[in-house]
């Protein structure tokens, strides 16, 4: 029988990366959906039309994709302190060049910079908990990471609502610089790579190419990818950019009632992962039931907002914008499937393959939702103007639940259903 070592009783610091990790995560968070809330100031002060925002919204997320395959890499030879002050100073340019930014190619810019600084937030944290804590807490800690970082999609719903009425849309981005330099300059005071004992153990490099090359010959990985590529993706669109001009442009809401909605949004995403999580593990006893359940759902609320009335009640608004951010959260779950599925020696690429094209989902399909529109988003009489959001969303998750039917389940479960 096998003795998990905790590599640090009794430390307190482990508990100070945790936490001031945990807020770093957050600032993350928020930066992935800012640009929604503040579509119409944009709009008005900037005169961006729906292709430039889908470009502004999407140039982040094309950031944080461009520097994952290198951030393992380094976090690997450099340690995560190091790779934590190079990635604030990314963040704290992108941010300052953001809210100074006076023409469509500087926002672009800032975004981009935005996206690499806060490229490495979960994995520096989840590198570090794996150091300093035992494997078997590894999950549950890892897990309420994300579900804190939630906090951060939240606040860049009504909150930032309030700020950007009171001190203007670029003052919430300095104000923002500044708490953020002060939180990576807290990680970095309390963070050490290592416990006090342990150092960077040596290995042989792993063939990279090996692992890949297996990948690239199953089916799951491609439809897990493709489905984590719809799920996030389409959901970050509209939790990001599309939300607000539908709300506002197309139902007449109030920029801070647009706001209310998008934080039931963020809401249902945070109450959705615990509970996915531990449905899958503990009741269901299936990864790929409770993926496909919550996709096609997914589906189905995005195409039921194609058959609103002209002026829905504001209940039913929220109660739909909680589901979908609900039901958008099993595309955690993605991760210990594909892991599962995969041989141990790949199970790292492979669920940081996933992760990449998740994160391009985000990007692509706000670009694309961008395209379809066409014309200016001030121009849009009504909410028939902006069907094409929740059609195509609907279009894409019926097409990732059909052929998330061939995937097969997870072996852990199969296994322990065969000794009943």
């Amino acid at each position: 029988m096998s003795v998990l070592i905790d590599p640090a009783v009794g430390s307190l610091r482990r508990w100070a990366i945790f936490v001031v990790g945990s807020m770093n995560f957050i600032i993350s968070m928020f930066y992935r959906v800012s640009v929604a809330v503040l579509a119409p100031s944009l709009i008005n002060e900037l005169k961006l039309d729906t292709s430039q925002l889908g470009d502004l919204s999407a140039a982040f997320f094309y950031g944080f994709a461009l520097c994952q395959l290198p951030l393992g890499l380094a976090i690997d030879r450099l340690g995560p302190r190091i790779v934590t002050i190079f990635l604030g100073f990314a963040a704290l340019a992108g941010a300052i060049v953001f809210a100074t930014g006076s023409s469509y190619e500087q926002l672009v810019l800032g975004r981009l910079l935005l996206g690499i600084g806060m490229g490495g937030n979960l994995m520096v944290v989840l590198a570090l908990l794996a150091v300093w804590f035992p494997p078997d807490r590894f999950a549950s800690l890892s897990s309420t990471v994300v579900a804190i970082g939630v906090v951060g999609n939240l606040f860049a719903a009504t909150p930032l609502a309030w700020m950007s009425e009171a001190v203007g849309w670029r003052a919430c981005f300095m104000i923002f610089a500044v708490v953020d330099s002060i939180i990576i300059t807290l990680f970095v005071l309390v963070m050490r790579d290592y416990p006090p004992g342990h150092s960077r153990k040596t290995s042989k490099r792993p063939k990279l190419m090996d692992g890949f090359k297996k990948l690239v010959r199953m089916y799951p990985y491609w439809v897990i990818s493709f489905a984590n590529f719809v799920r996030y993706g389409y959901f970050v669109a509209v939790q990001g950019l599309w939300a607000t001009p539908f709300l506002v442009y197309g139902l007449g809401f109030t920029d801070m009632a647009a706001a209310n909605a998008l934080l039931f949004l963020g809401l249902g995403y945070m109450v959705g992962l615990p509970f996915f999580g531990y449905l899958s593990d503990k009741v269901v006893r299936s990864r790929k039931k409770v993926i496909l359940l919550t996709m096609t759902g997914s589906a189905i609320l995005a195409g039921s907002v194609c058959f609103w009335p002209e002026n829905p009640n504001s209940s039913i608004i929220f109660l739909t914008f909680f589901g979908l951010g609900m039901l958008t959260a099993p595309g955690q779950i993605s991760y210990a499937h594909i892991k599962e599925l995969v041989p141990t020696s790949i199970s790292a690429q492979a669920m940081t393959a996933v992760n990449l094209f998740t994160i391009l989902g985000a990007a692509l399909i706000t670009q694309f939702l961008g395209i379809i529109a066409g014309g200016e988003v001030s121009q849009f009489t009504g909410s028939a103007d902006f069907r094409f959001i929740w059609i195509v969303g609907c279009i894409l998750l019926t097409i990732a639940s059909i052929l998330y039917c061939f995937v097969p389940d997870s072996p852990v479960f199969q296994r322990l259903s065969s000794k009943r």
